[in-house]
């Protein structure tokens, strides 16, 4: 590892072997990774360098939109791809370098410099009425697509030295508190981050928002009413807002773990928890468990494996909170395919939001592993379980069988730190019992049953496959990029604190 010292910045610069060392089945993975950069290559738009939202299977029609959270996963899987030696230094230096101008064009909410949620890749311009439809598209900025960006533009400013000093600026341009509400918890003593905002009233009076000036600009912006209040995905919002010092470190502390055991006031989430009150940094956390068939774990909302994992692509969650995420990630995982191979009966695993094989996009899940009572099933059929919750709701008869259950591969990429074996050979019975596979790897979703497949590649999907394969292969180089510049010594000392009452 090499380190250069450019405006002020300590970038590294890590190399890997061409064919990188390790446990078996690298040449296959190494294979996915190429064949999956293909398909990301493929989003892009040559025009301007940008990524678009989705491509057909036969990698020759792009989506007319793309999003900062597309924009993201290119970032970095234009790093992954150079640090497998997929395509050239140069080539990736180049493509970031693209992407940054663009990114410096594009029009976005500028007293808190948050981009807004939909591009024209072509044009650079913002979508204001959705292509496939004419319907208009409302103007809005989100906590979690903002922050997947912050992210990527953070490990550039690491990886890239050439590109380093404008990451830097962009990323610390985006104004993370102008989500943040520091009277969300007042039970814990701490704020949480809001869904996002749009720039002007909406259009129907009775649209639930709320006036708020957050960021301390002196301009009113119309937030969400909802907060995000569990551990999903969007925690990566907190996470890069802590990083870069715009909200409060104790803030990592307000999400709900599980709610608590009080009464029914929190007697609609999914089971009865168990647990008990702790408190880090002065702020109160319910330390919360569900129980499934034997095992113990922290949810997150809806039971989905991206929900669990698509953070720790970036963030070393399990490094960092070894008694926490480090102790959750395997148990969720395990808890993934136990639902697949054995509860449902479907022969594989992996649920998690992505295209509805017949059509459209949906989201699929574990049920039991998510907060929300109703949840996210893993069938097309949005079969479901309801354990109750004594005292306040009964349960119901658990369902005899699961329907067309529909099977994404990004969760078994997801998966590969923790259960490489079986993911690998879950993706491999998906290739050999399905047409799963094309010219720019895995298809983004399958419908077991029915043998229905998805033939399109997201760049969402195929980002966080290919961010997963980097790491494994590489060591953990995209962890790397994101914690330097300070980022580790303001994140670790916070998440290290934590246990949870895992059981395997």
């Amino acid at each position: 590892m090499r380190k250069t010292v450019l405006s002020g910045l300590v970038v590294l610069a890590l190399t890997v072997p061409a064919t990188p060392a390790g446990a078996s089945g690298d040449s296959t993975l190494l294979r996915y990774a190429k064949d999956t950069w293909r398909s990301m290559a493929a989003m892009v738009e040559p025009a301007t360098g940008m990524p678009a939202d989705k491509v057909t299977g036969d990698l020759k029609t792009r989506a007319k939109v793309t999003s900062p959270t597309n924009i993201g996963t290119y970032l970095w899987s234009t790093l992954a791809a150079r640090d497998l030696r997929l395509i050239t230094g140069a080539d990736a230096q180049a493509r970031v370098g693209r992407v940054i101008t663009a990114l410096e064009k594009l029009e976005r909410n500028a007293p808190t410099g948050q981009y807004y949620n939909w591009y024209d890749p072509a044009t650079l311009q913002l979508i204001r009425t959705w292509p496939e439809t004419g319907e208009p598209v409302r103007l809005f900025a989100s906590s979690v697509d903002n922050g997947w960006l912050a992210a990527a533009l953070m490990m550039v400013r690491n990886a890239v030295p050439q590109h380093a000093a404008r990451a830097g600026r962009l990323a610390n341009s985006m104004n993370f508190m102008s989500y943040y509400d520091p009277a969300a918890r007042p039970d814990a003593g701490t704020g949480l981050l809001r869904g996002g905002f749009w720039p002007e009233p909406p259009p129907n009076p009775d649209d639930c928002v709320v006036e708020s000036d957050y960021a301390g600009t002196g301009t009113i912006v119309y937030s969400t009413c909802h907060h995000y209040g569990a551990p999903a995905e969007t925690r990566i919002g907190q996470y890069v807002g802590i990083a870069l010092g715009q909200i409060p470190r104790e803030s990592y502390f307000g999400p709900y773990r599980t709610f608590p055991d009080n009464g029914c006031d929190f007697g609609w989430q999914e089971q009865k928890p168990v647990g008990s009150w702790k408190q880090y940094l002065g702020v109160n956390v319910w330390e919360g468990t569900y129980g499934y068939r034997g095992m113990r774990f922290v949810p997150n909302w809806g039971g989905s494996m991206f929900e669990a994992l698509m953070p720790d692509l970036v963030v070393p969650e399990a490094k960092w909170a070894p008694r926490s995420w480090g102790r959750n990630h395997p148990v969720f995982v395990k808890a993934q395919i136990e639902h697949g191979l054995n509860e449902a009966k479907y022969g594989y695993w992996g649920f998690s939001p992505s295209n509805d094989p017949h059509g459209g996009y949906d989201v699929y899940g574990v049920d039991p592993l998510g907060m929300d009572e109703p949840g996210y099933s893993s069938d097309r059929e949005k079969t479901k379980v309801d354990y109750g919750y004594e005292g306040c709701r009964p349960a119901q008869p658990e369902p005899a069988t699961y329907g067309d259950g529909v099977v994404t591969p990004h969760a078994s990429f997801l998966a590969l730190p923790y259960a490489r074996a079986a993911a690998m050979d879950n993706l491999a019975k998906l290739r050999r019992d399905f047409d799963a596979y094309g010219p720019g790897g895995f298809y983004d979703a399958v419908a077991v049953r029915s043998g229905v497949v998805s033939k399109w590649y997201l760049a969402l999907d195929q980002g966080m496959a290919l961010a997963a394969l980097g790491n494994v292969l590489t060591g953990g180089n995209l962890h790397r990029y994101f914690a330097g510049s300070g980022v580790e010594a303001k994140l670790r000392p916070v998440m290290e604190l934590e246990e949870w009452d895992v059981v395997r």
